[in-house]
């Protein structure tokens, strides 16, 4: 239930608005973090500026209203008196300097903290499962926006801060879950409000039908790689400001994103979150998304472009994390290694020293900086050191920190301080190059390389330690420094989106913000600019609405995800038929059918590794291909450029001569019967890319192939009826082969030998074609090779 009382207050010369937000979604008790149960409603009052902001506060949190000068302002610490971080008219770095100093260490230590992944609710199993008062959430009677028992000792015990939130039930539920933090985190210590975080959450649900006019859970855009399609910085830094309103709406105040890493290397299977393989391009979409995320206008603006629409963004990952060997990926310890046998390391510093570092908006620069897993192998010129760049003082502090002058937040990545548990686990510890080091001293090593936050830590005890050390090093006024040096840098982020004056939602406001009919409408436009066409032999496209087609079913086998997690088989359609039904007639004979739209994914042989290789006498290391057939690694580097796992008693990660098949070859089948059972008819080919891929396999089987990068299955239908026309442009090369593919430098873009089709077009950066012919516009000009 919720309750609105207006009060108007006009005993300080001043009329003012009080605003009361009752909920009567009160959190569970607060047990385990030794405070009472608190059955008392959570009351919301808001307090309004003439000339300045309104401030909002928990009636249950303690803080009482100071007036000064017939202004406002909250009483965070409870002293009586108001303080310098207390007082809104000053600026943020003072702000953020004297609240850092009153700080003990370990408040800053639980500031430098950053909690696991969140769901709201917490699932009852899995890796992100919690309780609510010792129960599950099935079981306990508590309400989604309830806090978890781990969340509530985090936040009280550890003082955590910055908390990571994943799924959340609906727009409502996320506001009152944020209310909920906020209340508590206003009732303890100095005050200092949480701020949450995502990471990237505005993907398309490819079944789901889009319908002018109507709302949505969230607005749905293109993957990273579709926006990068787009060639077009404008589109990026429209989804970049519909995105941050949503964020905000839903509580969080940081985006754990861009990705901006340039995808040299095209067998990475993080390339799809990427911007492409173009150093220029992806700078151009990177400086867009943050501008568009952390620049308010008009009365939302606070100061220097920051304020209440603003979200702190995270640009990931320093310094680039594309190119690790033969396109494994360091969330394994088989793939921590990133190798640059084309000299080419100082390229992948592009989009974040030209683009997340000169934005054109307001704010300057990202607001914070995520370094990669990766070991940037022999890039430490200074110390030459071979450790996970979290850990590299060369990579932080003298390349980033003293050449690139950045002195914002820098977060590592999550888990780098635990301890690996096997080589090939993803819900492990990546302390690469930093094994033998106990946790104390690599939480140690990180602060003196220059990091000021621990991803994924929610226990303030090994920063403790780790300051103790710094003391008994350098003495405890260096420490002391240190620490405050990077409080200052961690409150700043809060101070600069309003949040210690008002943290609070309307749950209702938030539910009118997110999804909302114009940003599902923007959305679903961009998704249409992102989609590329690749082939239309004959001009058969677009197609003609109404007649009859023939979709086959598609196999998924047994696997497999990102997560490790298996995932079943099944054989379903693999687009939405209801969708179709509104565009064709739908024929299961192909004999009576017009066309055929098959539906297909680039092909995925998994990541490179398998534990079954080993048992098999071999290292474990396989290929990683990008065609669906069976793949032999004739051209495979022998020995690799890097190696070496605690867990391996060799270095050689070679893979040569070894064989792998596309764990979905049967979308190869199934365009090759398709064709078959066409007996001549046309043939169109939608194909969702991850990666790049070698076509030579179906291509001449084809009459039409559409790329996209992930967009709802009514997208594809428009362009392939030409309700819309295709504009999209490859953002990354496609290989002739698997030959060009072992011969490319993991370092290096555009370096491969590139697929010509049956038309005489060569599948390049920067390809694509509308109804009339090949594009070339001021955006193939703009970003040529």
């Amino acid at each position: 239930m919720r309750k609105i009382i207006s009060l108007s207050i006009t005993g300080t010369g001043l009329s003012i608005i009080v605003t009361l937000l009752s909920f009567t979604n009160t959190p569970a008790g607060f047990a385990d973090t030794k405070k009472p149960v608190d059955d008392t409603p959570l009351i919301i009052k808001y307090v309004s500026n003439s000339k300045g902001p309104v401030l909002g506060y928990s009636a249950r949190s303690g803080v009482k209203i100071l007036t000064v000068n017939n202004l406002f302002f909250k009483d965070l610490n409870k002293n009586g008196k108001l303080d310098k971080y207390e007082d809104w008219r000053l600026p943020v770095d003072i702000r953020a300097k004297d609240l850092a100093s009153k700080m003990s260490i370990e408040q800053i230590a639980g500031l430098m903290l950053y909690s696991r992944h969140q769901p709201v609710p917490s699932p009852p199993a899995g890796f992100f499962a919690s309780t609510y008062n010792g129960k599950k959430f099935p079981e306990s009677g508590a309400k989604a926006s309830d806090l978890t028992d781990q969340q509530k000792e985090f936040l009280v015990k550890d003082n955590v801060r910055h908390v990571l939130v994943t799924s959340v039930q609906s727009p409502e539920v996320a506001a009152q879950w944020n209310n909920n933090v906020q209340s508590l985190t206003e009732s303890i210590g100095l005050g200092i409000p949480a701020n949450n975080s995502s990471d990237p959450r505005h993907g398309t649900v490819a079944n789901a039908e889009f319908n002018a006019g109507a709302g949505g859970s969230i607005s749905m855009w293109p993957g990273s790689l579709g926006l990068a399609a787009t060639f077009d910085p404008s589109v990026v830094k429209k989804f970049g400001h519909i995105a941050a309103m949503e964020y905000r709406a839903l509580g969080i105040a940081t985006a754990l994103s861009p990705q901006v890493d340039i995808a040299t290397e095209p067998r990475w299977n993080r390339a799809s979150g990427t911007f492409g393989e173009d150093p220029k391009l992806a700078a151009d979409m990177a400086r867009a998304y943050i501008d568009g995320f952390q620049t308010s206008t008009g009365n939302k603006e606070i100061a220097g472009g920051w304020g209440y629409n603003s979200v702190n963004a995270m640009v990931k990952h320093w310094p680039g994390g594309g190119s690790g060997e033969a396109g494994r990926d360091a969330h394994y310890g088989f793939g921590k290694y990133a190798v640059y046998p084309g000299n080419n390391f100082t390229q992948h510093f592009i989009p974040f020293t030209e683009g997340a570092f000169k934005l054109y908006g307001k704010t300057g620069k990202a607001a914070a900086v995520m370094p990669y897993y990766t070991i940037s192998w022999n890039q430490d010129t200074k110390n030459h050191e071979n450790v996970g760049n979290n850990y590299n003082s060369y990579i932080i502090t003298d390349l980033l920190r003293t050449k690139y002058k950045y002195d914002g937040v820098v977060c590592t990545d999550w888990l780098v301080t635990a301890d690996e548990a096997a080589v090939d686990l993803f819900i492990s510890g990546k302390p690469w190059g930093v094994d033998k080091l106990s946790l104390a001293e690599r939480h140690y090593k990180i602060l003196m390389a220059g990091a000021d936050q621990f991803g994924g830590n929610n226990d303030a005890v090994p920063v403790i330690e780790a300051y103790n050390m710094g003391v008994k090093e350098h003495g405890e006024k260096f420490m002391r420094a240190r620490f405050e040096q990077s409080a200052v840098r961690l409150l700043r982020n809060i101070f600069r989106t309003g949040l210690f004056e008002n943290p609070y939602l309307d749950p209702e406001v938030s539910k009118t913000i997110v999804g909302k009919p114009e940003f599902m409408k923007a959305g679903y436009e961009a998704q249409l600019k992102s989609m590329v066409l690749l082939k239309n032999k004959n001009n058969i496209l677009p197609l003609q609405k109404n007649k009859t087609v023939y979709v086959p079913k598609k196999y998924t086998p047994a696997g497999r995800n990102f997560l490790g997690m298996e995932t079943p088989e099944k054989l379903d359609y693999p687009v939405n038929m209801n969708i179709v039904k509104k565009y064709f007639n739908v024929t299961d004979n192909p004999d009576e059918a017009d066309y055929a739209l098959v539906f297909i994914s680039s092909p995925n042989s998994g990541n490179g590794y398998k534990k079954e290789d080993v048992k098999a006498g071999g290292n474990g290391y396989l290929p990683i291909s990008l065609q669906y057939g069976e793949y032999t690694a004739t051209d495979a580097r022998d020995p690799s450029i890097a190696g070496g796992d605690k867990f391996e008693s060799f270095t050689n990660r070679s893979y040569k001569g070894k064989s792998v098949t596309a764990t979905n070859s049967t979308d190869l089948a199934m365009v090759n019967d398709t064709y078959a059972k066409m007996k001549g008819k046309p043939v169109i080919v939608s194909v969702e890319l991850s990666n790049p891929m070698v076509f030579s396999e179906f291509e001449k089987n084809a009459n039409a192939i559409l790329a996209n990068f992930g967009v709802q299955d009514q997208a594809v239908l428009d362009i392939l009826t030409g309700a819309a026309a295709p504009s999209g442009l490859l953002p990354m090369q496609m290989p002739a082969d698997m030959q060009t593919v072992e011969k490319q430098n993991e370092d290096v873009p555009h370096d491969m030998k590139c697929y010509k089709d049956s038309e005489g077009h060569i599948y390049d950066f920067g390809y694509g074609l509308n109804w009339k012919a090949v594009i070339k516009d001021a955006r193939t000009a703009k970003y040529k090779k």
